[in-house]
């Protein structure tokens, strides 16, 4: 039960604390392009809590903690208002109104918030406590993997593959991906000496037809470097984001490509899990998935999806382009096309999570 309780909260805050920075990045943007925000809400269904400001504005906490939305005022456009909506636009404040640029900004801003939020957790972890290095030094070796086979043992550093100098963890594993069954010798630093051992790479088979991929079968140790003076951690999470973006893209191509199981895919419960996990490990663990996280939801609502920002954003430049609006029944059919597919994907890792945990099997374990 205190584990569950201990998930339940840190998926709360996590996601929380995500949703709110994105659709505050919706409503700050709004606000500053001269755009009436009629709503902000935390969550869907019915308000648990709601409240309104000074400036009008209906402030929403819902139960369902898997989003929220920003509403601007007019953001229907006259084809889809009811008269009543239409007698109650204020003239000057709506979002349908304002120049592309503008309603193009307030679109953009939630996932720009998002990889703001990672930049400033980033650098807040960098500055007092440091940043995580992950050394070329093996902190694991998976039983019977090339590794294991090679004579591989936690501890040794591993600076050579071949005739190529290791200098990091990403070289090496790129090595070794692009390797699947080569016979290379491998190079390892253990008690102060060099020990040169051969080595078969592992193989992996790729998903859907793709090549394989070669793999060692080890983990690698983590340390956190020295507390950083404040601008130098500013320009370290600034790389970080980037980095972690740069990698978050590459994965999705390699699933995309059949280079990668799609069986990786995650979804809120797994998300959920993950929450739970790192609020074992104290704020710094927390404070880093939170960033990961943000920058996956900034990169997520920036594809071209029509039900997403970036496809809302593509529809705003095409416009720009062409000097009219794309026309409402391209516009429809996309939005409806866009449903059925984060619908699809929102099943899809759901069901992938249900399997990460077992479900399925003890399923078919106890029925029949």
């Amino acid at each position: 039960m205190h584990d569950l309780l201990r998930t339940v909260l840190a998926f709360a805050l996590v996601l929380g604390v995500l949703v709110f920075i994105h659709e505050l990045g919706h409503y700050l943007a709004a606000r500053w392009r001269g755009v009436h925000v009629e709503v902000f809400s935390i969550g869907f269904g019915k308000p648990l809590l709601r409240w309104h400001d000074s400036v009008g504005t209906e402030w929403r906490l819902c139960p369902v903690p898997l989003g929220g939305y920003v509403k601007p005022h007019g953001f229907e456009g006259p084809e889809d208002a009811t008269p009543e909506q239409m007698a109650a636009w204020q003239p000057g404040r709506t979002f349908h109104d304002k120049p592309v640029l503008s309603r193009a900004i307030v679109i953009v801003a939630g996932p720009v918030f998002n990889f703001l939020l990672a930049i400033i957790l980033f650098t807040g972890l960098f500055a007092f406590a440091g940043q995580p290095h992950i050394r070329n030094v093996v902190a694991d070796v998976m039983p019977n993997s090339a590794a294991a086979v090679a004579g591989i043992v936690p501890h040794d550093a591993i600076v050579r593959l071949g005739d190529h100098p290791i200098s990091d963890v990403a070289d090496l594993q790129a090595r070794v991906a692009a390797e699947p069954g080569a016979h290379i010798d491998v190079t390892v630093r253990r008690d102060g000496r060099d020990l040169t051992m051969p080595l078969t790479v592992g193989s992996v088979a790729g998903a859907k037809g793709q090549a394989p991929h070669g793999q060692l079968g080890v983990s690698f140790l983590a340390e956190m470097g020295a507390p950083q003076s404040l601008p130098h951690a500013f320009v370290s999470a600034v790389k970080e984001t980037w980095n972690v973006s740069v990698q978050t893209l590459a994965g999705l191509w390699q699933m995309l490509t059949g280079q990668h199981s799609t069986k990786d895919l995650g979804g809120p419960l797994r998300i959920a899990q993950m929450s739970g996990q790192v609020a074992q490990y104290g704020v710094s663990s927390i404070v880093s998935f939170m960033a990961l996280l943000s920058i996956n939801l900034g990169l997520i609502n920036l594809f071209p999806i029509p039900i997403l920002d970036g496809g809302r954003l593509m529809f705003y430049i095409l416009e720009g382009i062409m000097g009219r609006p794309v026309s409402r029944r391209v516009q429809q059919v996309s939005f409806q096309a866009g449903f059925a597919l984060i619908a699809s994907l929102f099943l899809f890792s759901t069901f992938n999570d249900l399997s990460h945990f077992g479900l399925f099997q003890w399923l078919a374990s106890h029925v029949g």
